[in-house]
């Protein structure tokens, strides 16, 4: 079966459901166990209890099978639910994205990724194309956008937002403290609402004319 260009399978025979889910869960069994580097299509194959050709049917590459893995389980573990303050709605988000980058198969595989995207063209041009963390991170944006008049077009906004955070967990493995998360959140927000005091003081100048007239 042909393949498109991101590694999902061209109108033909079906998937079996049963044998799409032995294989992304060995692929995360394995990762955790083997780490990227060691794992092989054959391997991927034999722990998931299904045939090579199976396997080459629906993914060219390994790095196929993780990213279909890691992009199945984002959408929901990185959703979360509107709340009341802008603030807690981001630290809400940040600390989903925390746990999902550092507790969950789907995280980790999303991990790998990136590190092996770091020098694998094709594996970065994937990773890119998918965006696992776009869609949740547009949607929390989009919430907040309306009480924060100065923030950034969204893709400046979500690199400002995860950027820190996935950057500390791919330094150390570590997800940052619940209380820096929401410093985080509380600065950018401040940043982003800055438009909201244009006319709450007297501009340059303004000052000293009043205080001698």
């Amino acid at each position: 079966m042909a393949h498109t260009p991101h590694g999902q399978a061209s109108p033909g025979r079906p998937r079996s459901e049963s044998a799409r889910v032995a294989v992304l869960h060995a692929v995360d069994d394995m990762l955790v166990e083997q780490g990227y580097a060691a794992m092989t299509m054959k391997g991927i194959a034999e722990r998931a209890g299904v045939g090579r050709q199976t396997v080459y049917r629906w993914w060219s590459t390994k790095a196929e099978i993780l990213l279909e893995a890691s992009a199945s389980d984002a959408a929901h573990e990185l959703a979360t639910k509107p709340r009341a303050l802008p603030s807690d709605d981001l630290a809400a988000f940040l600390g989903a994205l925390s746990t999902f980058l550092t507790t969950s198969p789907a995280g980790l595989a999303y991990r790998a990724l990136l590190g092996e995207a770091q020098h694998d063209t094709a594996v970065r041009a994937l990773v890119r194309a998918a965006d696992i963390l776009g869609t949740a991170t547009g949607a929390v944006l989009d919430r907040v956008r309306p009480h924060t008049p100065a923030m950034p077009p969204a893709p400046l906004a979500a690199a400002q937002l995860t950027g820190p955070v996935v950057s500390v967990i791919l330094e150390t493995g570590n997800a940052m403290p619940s209380a820096v998360v929401a410093d985080h959140a509380a600065i950018l927000l401040r940043a982003w609402e800055a438009g909201q005091g244009e006319d709450q003081g007297p501009g340059p100048g303004e000052g000293s004319s009043a205080a001698t007239g």
